[in-house]
């Protein structure tokens, strides 16, 4: 797939490790890392400590982990930050959820201009409402001449909506079904014009995607680990790319 557009890429000659390599960087370091940051509320449980602390330690860690995969020359990073499904729980926690997510994006987007990082949103804004959607909005434009890495924060965000509603917008364009294939798809998906995801990393020790981002994650290699997402550090995230250079990508070849 081609360069995501706005974007500057980094040295081809510079491998994983920062020394120099005659294989190129973008055979070694996944353009598209996408991460499901899971096991905030065991983490808590594990230390005693209230879930919403867990919950803030998540959001604490998400920080260093933008700026390493930044420095590793990942060109789009995408964190599944609140899922469709998650407005099943407690209205309580989904208050707390929202409070902390408002309260980062306003924190952080500063940051976020200042290193160069666009900010893109991946699920239904329609559906968002109050200060989160505000926050949200803002920090989309405010971010939106970053050219070093993408980040997409999946919010209200479901992998089976994505491909629905990118199918409702093949049928408002006017696309006749023969027509309808995988590019007529994918040019409509929340992703459009992004590289597939190379490396999809969840944390937490458990072994599903949890219907995150299915279309673009197809020949994704996947990486589980079983720290909780609030103790999953940089080095951490060096291991996931270290184990990623180590593996053999054949699609289907």
């Amino acid at each position: 797939m081609a360069s995501v557009p706005g974007l500057v890429t980094p040295d081809p000659q510079t491998s994983v490790d920062g020394a120099s390599s005659s294989e190129s960087n973008s055979d070694r370091v996944p353009r598209h890392v996408a991460v499901i940051m899971d096991g905030n509320r065991r983490w808590a449980r594990e230390r005693g400590v209230p879930e919403a602390q867990g919950h803030a330690a998540g959001v604490d860690a998400l920080r260093p982990m933008v700026e390493r995969a930044q420095q590793r020359g990942v060109e789009v990073l995408s964190v599944y930050a609140f899922s469709r499904e998650n407005w099943a729980r407690a209205s309580q926690e989904v208050e707390l959820l929202l409070s902390l997510l408002d309260a980062a994006i306003r924190d952080y987007t500063p940051d976020l201009v200042r290193q160069g990082v666009a900010v893109r949103l991946l699920g239904r804004m329609s559906e968002l409402r109050g200060p989160t959607r505000e926050s949200i909005e803002d920090a989309l434009v405010r971010t939106s001449g970053g050219t070093k890495m993408i980040l997409n924060v999946a919010f209200n965000y479901s992998g089976r909506s994505e491909i629905v509603d990118a199918v409702q917008r093949c049928i408002r364009d006017g696309v006749e079904p023969d027509a309808v294939d995988e590019a007529t798809i994918e040019a409509r998906l929340y992703t459009a014009d992004m590289p597939e995801v190379d490396l999809l990393i969840r944390t937490g020790g458990d072994q599903r995607i949890s219907n995150f981002l299915l279309w673009q994650a197809a020949y994704a290699e996947l990486y589980f680990c079983d720290r909780f997402w609030p103790d999953f550090e940089p080095d951490t995230f060096d291991a996931a790319l270290a184990a990623y250079a180590q593996r053999s990508r054949r699609f289907g070849r």
